[in-house]
């Protein structure tokens, strides 16, 4: 029996579908996830939409989003198979202004508040809750009183 070694960046083969190379370079977790987002048409080819079974091409430029974070890539080599973060970056090039841009919304998200420091106190307690009850239910006498004159 024959064993065959995972093909690396240099012996690719030909063909590769799009959603294959994204999880191949590890902007997508999963494949499924990197169809979904081509699907939704948050991934762009050379500025256009691209679907799932596109075959990316060494210099084709690619905008995609992860999380909210918006990037740009040349494609440099292809692969379809998964491998260590190290391999998966000779795969493409990102461009300084994608770089550039990503460094400063993360600049920003280190620089924002904590949105639990803005809480002063925890849960409301069983007091609280019975408080808020009563505000928001009317008493049970104004339910029965009545300004008719018959009585």
């Amino acid at each position: 029996m024959a064993r065959h070694s995972p093909p690396t960046p240099d012996d690719t083969p030909g063909r590769v579908r799009l959603d294959k190379w994204l999880w191949a370079a590890r902007f997508y977790k999963t494949r499924a996830l990197a169809a979904e987002m081509l699907e939704r048409g948050r991934v762009l080819v050379n500025g256009a939409p691209a679907k799932a079974s596109r075959e990316p091409r060494p210099g084709d430029v690619i905008r995609l989003r992860t999380g909210d974070v918006e990037r740009t890539v040349v494609v440099r080599a292809l692969s379809a198979v998964r491998g260590p973060a190290s391999q998966a970056m000779l795969l493409y090039e990102e461009t300084p202004e994608s770089i550039a841009a990503r460094e400063r919304h993360a600049e920003l998200r280190r620089l924002a508040p904590e949105p639990a420091a803005t809480l002063t106190q925890g849960r409301p307690t069983k007091r609280d809750r019975r408080r808020f009850d009563a505000l928001r239910t009317p008493p049970a006498w104004n339910a029965r009183w009545s300004a008719s004159l018959d009585e």
